[in-house]
């Protein structure tokens, strides 16, 4: 079930990627050109806006009423946005094509309606990322149901679950918009929520032990006589957990929000390789909102054919995330050996230093592929490169964050996360400015410069973290064991 949810929430956020150009084109009025390639991309990375957003809610909240209520809320919002997104603009986009012989006095309004529509879609767009719960619960979820030498076979079918939903959507999703258009691949999407959430309904349960001891005091309650026979009131069952919150007063859960913020500003070193992954993951989204127009204006490929070629990314990413299985914890294992047995955070980077080299000759490459019109395969090789330097880069930085801030580990990853999505979000807006001044080869050859400058910051972890380590209390009271 987690791993259907989250293929369902990438099938819903990918899928629109290569259509985002025609669903602003349809949304707004032909005369508007220049406005188009800012929106398109704003419908794209907007996304990741909603999800910076919502880990600093989602995640405290279910630790105060459990997983299954908030999984039913964030779904339940999830499918609400989608039924709106797929219903955006309909009276007006039947009433364009009437008015459209009508008087020039009518346009005005038309217009207005229609970007009034774009900015609906893209705030629903927004919506639908604030309400992704996959993300920050299901590794919880996972926590909650496997032992800690089982859980490695549960967790990587959720991170590949991703991954599939990446490679199918866009080539899905052309396919259908080419056939009914982009508003029965919003439909789809809503279909995939529903049933998720069918499925949750009728299989998941509480899964928190704090929810399932809170119901179970409540129960005891419920079922315990109203006094004793000498007339003493029967006593309240209550948790640890309970009397924990007690003490810690009642803006628990507002300390908790904040406590992520607390964290990243803390400690350097969060504060480092959260700057060096968001901009490695905002390439991701640089190359998705120019992709589709390479291939359709430089390549003069159909839809679907684009559709395709959004798989190679995928293709690239599940080789990294094998590799990173396979060999992750054997070069952990073969540091520690050389280090006289002493285990350190800092040997999981080794694979992200290959991703950090990796990542600015894929970028340059795929601009100058783009800038010549070099074959298509060497464009297609170049983001399966990207894929690859992206899962490289960043799954050993997760496992080192785990790893380094033992029980602030939550509140960091949810730095990370959302310092990610902030980057995701703002960091594309600049690809359609540079692109206009510098071309292809000039615009991703600064992105290239810009990741190489990064690309030392997991060397200089593996020389210099346990040092920069105790500069902070969250990680030198980590209490690290190898």
């Amino acid at each position: 079930m987690l791993a259907f949810m989250a293929f369902t929430v990438t099938m819903t956020c990918i899928s629109l990627v290569p259509l985002s150009t025609s669903i602003v084109r349809d949304l707004s009025p032909a005369s508007s050109d220049s406005p188009t390639s800012s929106a398109s991309v704003l419908l794209v990375t907007i996304w990741e806006l909603g999800e910076a957003a919502g880990p600093l809610v989602i995640a405290p909240l279910s630790e105060r009423v459990g997983r299954l209520r908030v999984f039913h809320g964030a779904h339940l919002l999830f499918i609400l946005a989608g039924v709106l997104a797929g219903t955006t603009a309909l009276p007006s986009s039947s009433s364009s094509s009437s008015s459209s012989s009508s008087s020039s006095s009518s346009v005005p309004g038309t217009d207005a309606s229609s970007a009034s529509a774009v900015t609906r879609f893209i705030l629903l767009r927004m919506l639908s990322g604030l309400a992704v719960a996959a993300n920050v619960l299901n590794p919880a979820v996972v926590g909650d149901l496997f032992a800690k030498d089982e859980r490695g076979a549960p967790l990587s079918l959720t991170i590949l679950a991703p991954l599939v939903g990446g490679a199918l959507g866009p080539a899905v999703g052309s396919a259908v918009a080419e056939r009914w258009g982009w508003r029965a691949v919003v439909w789809m999407n809503v279909g995939l929520a529903v049933a998720a959430e069918g499925m949750f309904l009728v299989g998941f349960r509480e899964t928190y032990k704090v929810a399932i001891l809170k119901r179970r005091a409540r129960r005891l309650e419920a079922e315990a006589p109203a006094s004793d026979p000498e007339g003493k009131a029967a006593p309240r069952f209550t948790t640890a957990f309970e009397e924990q919150d007690r003490a810690g007063g009642g803006g628990r859960l507002r300390d908790e929000i904040l406590r992520p913020a607390i964290v990243m500003c803390g400690s350097g070193v969060l504060l480092l390789l959260s700057l060096y992954g968001s901009v490695i993951f905002s390439y991701y989204y640089t190359y998705s909102t120019t992709f589709p127009t390479i291939l359709q204006e430089v390549y003069k490929l159909s839809p679907v054919a684009v559709g395709s070629c959004f798989c190679v990314f995928s293709a690239g990413s599940i080789l990294s995330t094998c590799i990173c299985n396979r060999f992750l914890d054997r070069i952990y294992r073969r540091m520690t050996l050389l280090h006289k047995g002493v285990g350190q955070p800092e040997f999981r980077l080794p694979l992200s230093a290959v991703g950090a080299f990796l990542m600015p000759l894929a970028v340059a490459t795929y601009g100058w592929a783009a800038q010549l019109r070099l074959h298509l395969l060497f464009l297609l090789f170049s983001v399966c490169v990207i894929g690859a330097a992206t899962m490289l880069a960043l799954i050993p930085v997760m496992a080192y964050v785990v790893d380094a801030f033992g029980l602030y580990a939550a509140s960091a990853m949810t730095g990370v996360i959302v310092t990610r999505c902030l980057m995701s979000t703002f960091l594309p807006l600049t690809t359609v400015p540079l692109i206009g001044r510098l071309g292809y080869g000039g615009a991703f050859t600064a992105f290239a410069a810009g990741s190489l400058l990064l690309a030392p910051i997991p060397l200089l972890m593996l020389r210099y973290g346990e040092r920069w380590r105790r500069g902070s209390k969250y990680t030198r009271e980590a209490s690290w064991q190898g």
